[in-house]
């Protein structure tokens, strides 16, 4: 599945998704960040867990109605918005990230993944570059991974 996202000048950017021949496209609201669906890919790339691009690349169509079905997908949602909110207020150390990332998942009712010290620092170092490669897109620009 190839992943690109295109920097644009209005209040969204495009995701596009092209798999089995087939291309679809998501409008990313603009956060001041990596779009979300970006930190979906540097958390997704890193962790051998069942995520949004996950069931993404098995078929099911992107969206805000798509079926999070199983602890792991719950899982990895949380663990993208405690990397977002570390984005928006600033570093914390691992641990602080870990125990955000369980009070998300013990708040929401559904259980956690394993997730260790260096998959932080792993996942913050792919972040760090996604964000300086973002922040380098002219507009219309784009950025493509394979996952």
């Amino acid at each position: 599945m190839r992943l690109t996202f295109t920097k644009r000048s209005g209040k969204y950017d495009d995701l596009h998704i092209a798999r089995d021949g087939s291309v679809e496209t998501v409008a990313c609201p603009k956060q001041g960040i990596i779009p979300h669906d970006m930190v979906h890919y540097a958390v997704e790339s890193i962790l051998a867990h069942r995520g949004f691009l996950t069931l993404v690349a098995e078929g099911q169509t992107a969206g805000p109605r798509m079926v999070l079905s199983g602890d792991s997908e719950e899982a990895i949602e949380r663990l993208v918005e405690t990397f977002q909110a570390e984005m928006w207020g600033g570093r914390v150390s691992a641990d602080d990230v870990l125990a955000t990332f369980r009070h998300a998942c013990e708040a929401r009712g559904h259980g956690t993944i394993p997730v260790s010290p260096d998959d932080v620092a792993a996942i913050r170092a792919r972040i760090d570059t996604l964000t300086e490669e973002w922040t380098q897109l002219p507009v219309n620009g784009a950025l493509t991974f394979s996952f």
